[in-house]
């Protein structure tokens, strides 16, 4: 039924939009009348992409960004201080802070990481008197031709006034600012040419003691897939895949010859390897005895010269091969830089996919798992910066949500935000998955949590006249929460939905307007309709159908 109702839909667009979509083949059966839209909720994890979490997958995130976004309040990541808009008297303080002779630019940042090509834009702005410009960093006259690629992300910067740090530039300097400031919503950046260095202001928010400025809070801040708040180091993952000492010396009773995997050992037994000749080279200079010793044996300073390369020191080298010897004298790179040197620069995915059966995921080092940049993180609605929020339960979420105490003004920006969070929160919770956090990775769910997860969803949207099929949506539940499933279910029913549900659940059966029983047997031996019965409103009257239809 899901089939036929997604191949009428596809085939109702347009030939043109046809060919981004996938048309499902016509079931088999005769025909199929008075189908409505099909919705299927089948039991499959909702994505695999490790940048998918529950809160991206049921859109609460979005909402959160916002709401961070509105009246979330800024701290300096460095002193903790609660962080002020800034002065233009304080942003000059800053300025000539900069030692004599330092030759600045005052820069408008105009358009900051936006897809598009800006012509018009640009040409106002040369009809106002700019002469220059700085485009995706290279310095071009603004009465050039610029062609820029429209699908790509762009920076552009007006360059303002171009000036050499001395004692009576302080009112140049000031209206430079002013200009820059009004052109760039607030923004003003200083390209320190002589040490080749950025400074960056907001009349929004800045830091007077660190000197550290914010841009105007907006949603991309909170977004990990957003290089504006994504941690720079792991690009928004929260972790790093590096070589695993572990995985590379699985079993440390072996030698070197058969201990140290991907690096030539397997082959060491079979004659002379690249490998074996590195090894026994090491062990000659450091007078280190490898043969039948096992790994564990080995002095700990030599196995971290094998594992993690010789630095500057150098070993003298002796290879012999049908075409005779060769002798040569150079550092040991590393069994370990050497796998990860090999895993970057290959090409081939099957390569690349041997070298990461060595490796292993590790906290990012400067996020610590966040996901987030430190500006991103320093801002907290209440107490709770945005990662501290979506690692509480579900149900703990919407406690505190509803417990915070704001000002009159953000409580009326916040309202309808609020409203939406406690609305999909309360969805999870009554299909059973209060105990879930918002940052748990997606590909981490069960079927069953998945299920459920997309059933919330499609609660949200709050469509009519659809046909929704889910496959066994009690799976992984524990029987207390089959209650809850059911009301989830009668409320996408009332909200004039037809629901059909694959289901051996008791419980869900008794709670269903009309039961199918197909058979006999599983898989080929089945496909008939064995029984089919309405029933009336009421437990008892259902109970009453279902067993004389069981009996039946």
């Amino acid at each position: 039924m899901y089939a036929e109702g997604q191949r009428r839909y596809v085939e109702s667009l347009s030939s043109y939009a046809r060919q981004f979509l996938g048309l499902m083949e016509k079931p088999e059966v005769e025909s199929i009348e008075g189908l409505s839209p099909a919705i299927s909720i089948d039991q499959k994890t909702t994505s695999k992409n490790p940048r998918s979490t529950v809160g991206t997958v049921t859109e609460i995130y979005d909402y959160l960004r916002l709401l961070y976004a509105r009246i979330g309040v800024p701290y300096c990541p460095n002193c903790g201080k609660k962080i002020e808009k800034q002065t233009i008297d304080q942003m000059v303080d800053a300025i000539l802070e900069l030692p004599e002779g330092t030759k600045i630019q005052v820069l408008a940042p105009i358009v900051r990481g936006k897809k598009g090509e800006f012509v018009k834009q640009l040409e106002g702005y040369q009809k106002e008197g700019f002469v220059r410009a700085r485009v995706d960093g290279n310095m071009v006259e603004l009465s050039d031709d610029l062609d820029l690629d429209r699908k790509k992300k762009h920076n552009i910067e007006l360059v303002v006034d171009r000036l050499v740090m001395k004692e009576d530039i302080r009112s140049r300097l000031t209206e430079s600012v002013e200009i820059a400031l009004k052109n760039a919503n607030n923004l003003v950046l200083i390209e320190d040419a002589t040490n080749h260095k950025e400074m960056l202001f907001s009349g929004n928010y800045a830091c007077p003691d660190c000197n550290i400025s914010f841009e105007e809070l907006s949603p991309r801040m909170f977004s990990f897939n957003n290089p504006y708040g994504a941690c720079p180091s792991c690009t928004g993952l929260g972790f790093l895949m590096k070589m695993d000492e572990d995985l590379i010396v699985p079993d440390k009773n072996k030698t070197l010859y058969d201990g140290i995997k991907a690096f030539g050992a397997s082959t060491m037994k079979k004659g002379d390897t690249m490998a074996k000749m590195y090894f026994e080279s090491i062990a000659k200079h450091y007078g280190i005895k490898i043969k039948d010793v096992p790994i564990k044996k080995l002095p700990r300073e030599f196995l971290e010269k094998i594992l993690y390369g010789t630095g500057s020191e150098k070993i003298d080298f002796e290879y012999e091969s049908y075409a005779g010897i060769r002798k040569f004298t150079s550092p040991f790179e590393g069994v370990i830089p050497t796998l990860k040197r090999r895993h970057n620069e290959t090409k081939s995915q099957g390569m690349r996919d041997f070298y990461e059966m060595y490796m292993s995921d590790s906290d990012c080092p400067e996020c610590h798992g966040a996901r987030l940049n430190k500006n991103s993180l320093a801002v907290k609605v209440g107490s709770k910066n945005i990662v501290e929020l979506t690692d509480m339960q579900i149900v703990q979420i919407k406690d505190y949500l509803n417990s915070l105490v704001l000002s009159k003004k953000d409580a009326m920006i916040a309202d309808q935000i609020l409203k939406e969070l406690n609305t999909r929160l309360q969805f999870l919770i009554d299909v059973g998955l209060d105990y879930l956090t918002l940052s748990r990775s997606a590909g981490s769910l069960s079927g069953g949590e998945a299920q459920r997860i997309r059933l919330a969803t499609q609660i949200g949207s709050g469509l009519t006249g659809v046909l929704y099929i889910l496959d066994e949506p009690s799976i992984g539940l524990h029987q207390r929460d089959n209650d809850k499933l059911i009301a989830t279910l009668k409320k996408l029913r009332d909200l004039g939905n037809s629901v059909l549900v694959v289901e051996h659940d008791e419980d869900t059966m008794y709670a269903a307007d009309q039961i199918i029983d197909i058979g006999p047997g599983a898989g080929v031996h089945g496909g008939y309709v064995m029984a089919q019965r309405y029933c009336r409103r009421g437990k008892k009257s259902r109970r009453f159908y279902y067993r004389r239809l069981l009996k039946w």
